[in-house]
């Protein structure tokens, strides 16, 4: 699994995509953490063993591996805001597209393609592509 490039890449998006919440949302530290557990298990993305704090949420930010819920949540999160946020990276593109294939199930890659925002379409649509790559080769497990 780690051998894959876009998997190594969609691992360090992880990072990225929790600055991004943490850029985008508006409220502190503690309560986007707080906001980012409860919509995990609300969502039936992950079970965090406990809420994290502000100070976790920044260091998940930075250069600290985030758990595989906390990157689902965010982009559970982000896809529904409505100033409509992008990836800034290929890094970051490639963590999105990771997580929304987790995060819902499709049969087809253009079905998965179609589900999302349109403003997402065409900028996720190369990580998309290799996400589903991935995952038909069951390195998305």
């Amino acid at each position: 699994m780690p051998n894959s490039p876009f998997y190594a890449k969609a691992m360090r998006g992880k990072t990225r995509l929790v600055g991004h919440w943490l850029q985008l949302g508006d409220a502190s530290p503690d309560r986007l953490a707080m906001i980012l557990a409860d919509t995990a298990r609300l969502a039936k993305l992950g079970e965090p063993d406990e809420t994290p704090d502000g100070a976790t949420l920044e260091a998940w930010s930075r250069d600290s591996m985030p758990p595989l819920w906390a990157a689902r949540a965010v982009v559970f999160l982000l896809v529904q805001m409505p100033t409509r946020p992008v990836p800034h990276d290929d890094c970051e593109a490639c963590a999105w597209a990771y997580c929304w294939l987790r995060n819902r199930h499709f049969e087809r890659l253009d079905e998965a393609w179609q589900a999302l925002p349109e403003h997402l379409q065409s900028r996720l649509w190369p990580a998309l592509e290799m996400a589903w790559n991935d995952q038909k080769e069951l390195r998305l497990i």
